[in-house]
């Protein structure tokens, strides 16, 4: 039986064409191991921007929710009262606790409540329209800075009972 040393029928290394290749140590450019930090570079400089657009867009959003529940509300408990004063301080109540539900400080909104005729006549519409600042995320606490990122709105629309 014949062994097999692994020489049997190959040649050298040094003699193979392909070593005439340039090498990683042989190579024709001068930038040798900066991917890594041209990576980090990149990523940080599109990723930072990214993430702050998307909490932006989120926040937002969050407003959007806000609004649209609390005029809602607003309009809702308006024509359930009884008069007009204890209404206006029920509509008010009502969409300071669906602001301060989504997150939102209930200073940053504005309640406005319009009738057509008597507001608490039977067969009345009473409209709620609640407006909101969205300041931009991460700069509310800085002191000094008052930077928002949009000014969102809703309108929502109740008709007064005929048997109230």
């Amino acid at each position: 039986m014949r062994s097999f040393n692994g020489e049997y029928g190959r040649r050298r290394v040094k003699d193979c064409p392909a070593t005439k290749w340039p090498t990683p140590d042989r190579a024709p450019t001068p930038e040798r191991g900066s991917a890594v930090v041209e990576f980090v570079f990149l990523a940080v400089l599109l990723m930072v921007p990214v993430a702050y657009l998307i909490l932006t867009v989120g926040a937002l959003q969050g407003g959007a929710y806000a609004v649209v529940g609390a005029a809602d509300q607003a309009a809702r408990v308006y024509v359930l009262q009884g008069d007009e004063g204890t209404a206006l301080q029920a509509a008010r109540q009502a969409a300071d606790i669906a602001v301060t539900d989504m997150g939102f400080d209930p200073a940053k909104s504005t309640l406005t409540i319009t009738c057509d005729g008597g507001c608490l006549t039977p067969g009345a519409t009473v409209t709620a329209q609640v407006r909101l600042r969205v300041d931009l995320p991460l700069v509310t606490g800085i002191p000094g800075v008052d930077l928002q990122a949009a000014t969102v709105e809703s309108v929502a629309t109740q008709k007064v009972g005929r048997f109230k």
